[in-house]
């Protein structure tokens, strides 16, 4: 293994721990990270792809099990979500006609998450037990679609704080939908993946361990360890990740 190789390893296992604590994949962070190593660029989605579905399959997993996966609220953000992806994917924009307007999206979703943090518990507290109305979703979920498929992101750094700004269910439930969801548009991506002229590298396998446990680790987070306002305060920290990556990368 080179020293690109285990860096890119304990990247990724940072980068697994962070999101999945928040109910995130971490696709975005995967292809910040193989960008500064200077991984080949035909490698590069491919192994983001896996990287996600690992990452999202342990986070749903473990969330479903912990209770907060209700299927009746990922449902329409799912059904309206992947086929908005699909074709939204096919259109080829200038990065510059939505990369800066989504960039400021999220920033300013950043800071409403950081400012809400200090009210989690109130706020879990009057969302609990809702039950997700099916037109906002599903108008939610096609928006969320094409934002994915123009972007290349799961789609979970919208729907999550839409989730919580709209106190349509607690903190804990809302990274429980958004992994089922993220995982879910994964799974669909992966037609692509195979008709895709990528190539994926021989130190996957390492990669792919890292992220496992890194998605151990940050799922107990998420689960048993950190309160609700801290785990909006790591959710506003992978906004201002991905908001960054849309403004400068």
């Amino acid at each position: 293994m080179s020293d690109a190789e285990l860096l890119l390893a304990l990247l990724f296992a940072l980068v697994a721990v962070l999101y999945s604590s928040v109910g995130h994949a971490g696709a975005s962070g995967y292809l910040a990270a193989m960008a500064l190593v200077g991984l080949a660029p035909e490698q590069m989605r491919p192994t983001a792809l896996a990287l996600n579905l690992l990452v999202g399959g342990i986070g749903l997993l473990r969330f479903w099990r912990g209770g907060f996966v209700r299927w009746r609220n990922v449902l329409p953000f799912a059904l309206a979500s992947a086929p908005a992806a699909f074709f939204a994917a096919r259109v080829q924009l200038p990065k510059q006609s939505y990369s800066l307007l989504l960039g400021l999206i999220l920033l300013i979703a950043a800071l409403g998450v950081f400012r809400s943090a200090t009210r989690a518990a109130s706020e879990d507290v009057r969302a609990q037990g809702r039950v997700v109305p099916w037109l906002p979703a599903l108008l939610a979920g096609g928006s969320i679609g094409v934002l994915s498929g123009l972007t290349g992101t799961g789609g979970a750094i919208f729907l999550t704080p839409l989730l919580l700004f709209m106190h349509w269910m607690p903190t804990r439930e809302a990274s429980g939908t958004s992994v089922a969801f993220v995982w879910i548009n994964s799974l669909t991506a992966l037609a692509g993946l195979l008709q895709a002229q990528g190539t994926l590298p021989q130190a996957l396998p390492l990669w792919l361990g890292a992220v496992a446990v890194g998605a151990l680790v940050g799922t107990q987070l998420g689960l048993k360890w950190l309160p609700a306002r801290m785990l909006r305060y790591a959710l506003g920290v992978v906004l201002l990740i991905a908001a960054g990556k849309l403004l400068f990368g």
